[in-house]
């Protein structure tokens, strides 16, 4: 595995996202550099609050040479952007899956390694009682999964289950796993981990909270 001690420079796209700010807090206070991909201006002083750099990026409209040319000093890609609750069907499309695939072009020009957020159950049958912007959401993710894994990059696929505002235990479960509750500071942990260290190519893992430390819980995916 490469050491984690030599500083990395990692773009987080959808960087003011909550799981995005907490990797970026961790990640610079270790010593890495963290551009922080943003479309709104306004968001800037939160990723620099974080200790990030704020770089101005729309991207459901940019181009992949575009994203490449504005995150040029980054070995590693962090796709965590998403239309968000309320969006609808088209943004879900736009954002979740097509910006996906331009951060995958992006990451290709640059030589980078993805690391993508995707969510637990991404391929199961959906609910009955699914409506259409889940629907949407769900194929929009699923089929960034399958654009990725088919891809030739060094990439890793991280599938947190139910998101909560919990305080991080720094405990978790990860590998094929039904659905339950994760922390966004326990996502955080663990995407710090591995967005630093090599090992993990090829690698789609499902997270929730639980009981191994992080350290231990992420290198037995590799082991």
């Amino acid at each position: 595995m490469t050491n984690p001690q030599e500083p990395h420079t990692i773009a987080i796209v959808g960087g003011h996202g909550q799981i995005a700010l907490r990797t970026t807090s961790l990640l610079t206070r270790a010593g890495h550099r963290v551009l922080g991909v943003i479309r709104n201006p306004g968001h800037a002083s939160a990723v620099e609050q974080a200790g990030g750099e704020a770089v101005l990026v729309d991207i459901e409209h940019a181009t992949a040479e575009e994203l490449a040319a504005a995150i040029g000093g980054a070995d590693t890609l962090l796709f965590a952007a998403g239309a968000g609750p309320g969006s609808g069907p088209a943004r879900k499309e736009t954002v979740d899956h097509q910006g996906a695939l331009t951060a995958m072009a992006a990451a290709a020009k640059l030589g980078a390694r993805l690391v993508q957020i995707s969510y637990i159950g991404v391929a199961n049958t959906p609910p009955e009682s699914a409506g259409p912007d889940f629907l949407a959401y769900q194929r929009a993710k699923y089929t960034a999964d399958l654009a990725l894994e088919a891809s030739s990059l060094d990439w890793t696929i991280v599938r947190p289950g139910t998101l909560t505002d919990e305080p991080g235990t720094g405990r978790v479960a990860v590998g094929t796993l039904e659905r339950g509750p994760v922390s966004r500071d326990n996502v955080a942990e663990v995407l710090a981990h591995v967005l630093v260290r090599s090992g993990y190519g090829g690698v789609a893992f499902d997270l929730l909270d639980g009981e191994v430390a992080v350290p231990e819980a992420t290198n037995s995916l590799v082991a």
